[in-house]
This record gives structure tokens, sequence and C-alpha cells, in this order.
């Protein structure tokens, strides 16, 4: 589609306090639709200009309202790897762009058969700030984003900015899914990983593969119940974002709702922080040291931070610093052998299953594949 011809026919969609425009334009059809009537069409009939098919449709999402689409969007950038995840999901090129490409791990698809993403041209949007300019550059049909975590997660973006980009390029259609932790998000309501999986689903219309996989994902539920032990029998588990290859300080995670939780409470395993006066990263902003950790004393370590490494990788680095540290040698979950890496913060329905299925077998000692990889690959090829 032209760029004149797109910012031409852009549809007005709401975002919240102001109004987001689409920006894609539908492919208007030639052919004179059959009426059933085989009388030859009078001279006027003729020359008459035939009516374009409508093909424009509308998807809701808070806080962006119901936003008009004229086309299915061809380009698009994420926000995050949630997203990113759930567009491979759906068969689509990856996006142009999101945050951080560094915590987009598309390692997670080496398992299924087929399914690779190639990140050597994707875009951090994140560059000591995030520009407006690199937005124009992009020139993406969607912006699979939340608007208020441009304009609240740091200075310099405003409605006005986000209007901007909306009505020049491409609208906003997100909501912050991954965390629910935000003070500025509390107005208005959070997604399941599902419900926002659906409606991305709707945007580019590829509803047939959302509902398999929500098939898969129900599959998989049912297999991993027998996984998960008794509630008495599941560990007291620490989350942590880790400080470094040999770590000494550490971020507090506690577990709570979003899609960058979703394998823990799947798993059901207890938040041993959840127990003590500790404060969640995501408000206090503040790392706690190792003798503070020796005090919660966790059965396991679960630590972020470290999902660039192979299992061995951390093993090598980051655990053999653990067990050489005078104090954190001193931790049960280190003495015992129970400290994983604990998977990233973004999580699509794709890497949803892989975490989880991998933290079964390390914290349950699941020795199978709990989904089906071959299924999983059918459907993102859109085959099944």
């Amino acid at each position: 589609m032209s760029d004149r011809t797109r910012r031409d026919l852009l549809r007005v969609g709401a975002l919240g306090a102001g109004a987001l425009l689409a920006g894609c334009t539908g492919n208007s059809s030639t052919e004179t639709p059959d009426t059933g009537d085989d009388s030859t069409p009078s001279e006027e009939e003729e020359t008459a200009t035939p009516t374009p098919e409508d093909t424009s449709y509308s998807v809701e999402m808070v806080p962006v309202g119901s936003v008009e689409f004229d086309s299915v969007p061809e380009t698009w950038v994420a926000n995050n790897g949630s997203w990113a995840d759930m567009g491979i999901a759906l068969g689509l090129e990856p996006p142009k762009g999101v945050w951080l490409t560094s915590r987009y791990h598309t390692q997670y698809y080496d398992s299924i058969p087929g399914v690779s993403v190639d990140k050597s041209g994707m875009v951090d949007l994140y560059q000591d700030g995030v520009s407006k300019e690199l937005f124009y550059e992009l020139d993406a049909d969607v912006h699979v984003m939340d608007p208020n975590f441009l304009m609240n997660r740091f200075k310099g973006w405003k409605q006005a900015d986000v209007d901007e980009v909306a009505q020049n390029i491409g609208p906003f259609f997100g909501n912050c899914i991954y965390a629910q932790h935000y003070p500025w998000h509390d107005d208005y309501r959070y997604y399941s990983l599902y419900e926002g999986f659906e409606r991305l689903a709707q945007v580019f219309q590829r509803t047939d593969r959302y509902e398999a996989f929500t098939e898969v994902h129900d599959e998989f539920q049912q297999t991993l119940a027998p996984v998960v032990p008794g509630t008495g029998e599941r560990p007291a588990v620490a989350v942590l974002w880790g400080v470094g290859d040999a770590p000494e300080q550490f971020y507090p995670y506690l577990i709570g709702g979003g899609t960058g939780f979703k394998h823990l409470r799947d798993l059901r395993v207890r938040d041993a922080l959840a127990e003590t006066d500790i404060k969640d990263f995501h408000g206090s902003r503040a790392a706690i040291d190792v003798e503070t950790l020796l005090e919660v004393d966790p059965e396991v370590l679960l630590l972020r931070g470290y999902e660039s490494k192979t299992a061995a990788e951390f093993e090598n680095t980051v655990v053999a610093s653990l067990e050489e540290h005078p104090t954190a040698s001193e931790l049960q979950a280190v003495q015992h052998g129970d400290v994983y890496r604990a998977g990233g913060l973004y999580a699509g329905p794709i890497t949803n299953m892989v975490l989880t299925e991998r933290l079964a077998a390390d914290l349950y000692g699941a020795d199978e594949e709990l989904f089906d990889r071959e299924r999983v690959a059918r459907i993102v090829r859109g085959d099944a």
C-alpha cells in the first residue's frame, strides 16, 4: 500500500482521553457483485462505476478502545516479546522492532520444527529513550503496545505525540500485560495471555490459528496437571534478578499476575519472598544482598537475567559462583543443586509452554515433552 493512500484513508479509533487513527487501507475490488440477474444491463449500468467492497473491521482493547482497520496490517512493531511471540504463533513476519531485542529470546523456538526468528534486522525501540523519529523510520501499519507505557515508563512522550504517530503512521493497539505493577495501569483492566492473543489474532484476521492454539494449550494444561505435586510438596521458591555472572545482589520479584509469571502460576510454586517483608523490585527498585537472601533461605532459587545462557553456561558461571561464595554457599538451594533459570519477563503462547515445560523438568523431574511441538509448527504454518 502506498504511503499517500494509507495516510489519506485513516479511520478513527478511540484512545483513552485522545483519539487514535488507524493506518491501513483496504484493497478495492473492481469486480461487479453477482446479483443473479441474467438480463442484459442497460447502457447506464454498463458505464456505472462499481462500488468497492468495504473490507474495514474494528477490534477493541483497553485502553485504546475500538480501533478500525481498512485492511489487514502488513508491518508492525511490538512492545516486547510477549506480543512478538503471539505474532509468530499467528504465522506473521517478525515485528520490525521491539522495546529491547536482547530480551526477546528467540532461542525458545529452537525446539519447534521449522519455526525460527532472525533478529538481525530488528530494531530496539528503546535507545536511551524512545525517538518519535524512529517510529517514522519504521513506518509500521500498527504499533502493538500500550500507549500509556510510552507516556509513563519514562519522560518524553505525551498524548499529543501518541496521537501524532497514530494519525501519521499507524494506530496503537495493546495493553501492558507482562506484569501488574505499574500504578498508571490501576484504572483499567489487564488481559490474560490468551485474551490478548485473541485480540491480536482479530487484528491480523488469523483467529483460526488462535483457536487452534487454545486447543493445544488446553491439552498442555491437562498433561501438566499430574506433573504438579500436591500443595504440601510444592517448593518455596525465590524469583530474583541476579546482578552479573557472580551475583552478590539480587532484585526480588514477587510472583503475581501478568504473562511473565504465568508459567510459575501454572506450576503452583510457593513464593518464599511473599512470606517476608521484602518488597517487590517493581515497586521499590531496591536490591537485596546475599545475607538477606540467606535469612529467607528458599528451597529453590529461580534467577532471571540469564536467558541468553544455555543451562550448561548458567551452571558453569552463575551457579559455580554461588557455590564458591562464602555466604551464598550456605543457601539450601545452592547446597541441594536447586538453582535454575526462571525464564524471561515476556511470554507469549509458544514461549509460555516452552518455559513451563522446562521448569517442570527442573522442579518436578518431568522427563517428557508436555505439548505437541509438531502441532504447534503446523499451526504457525497455517496447516492446522
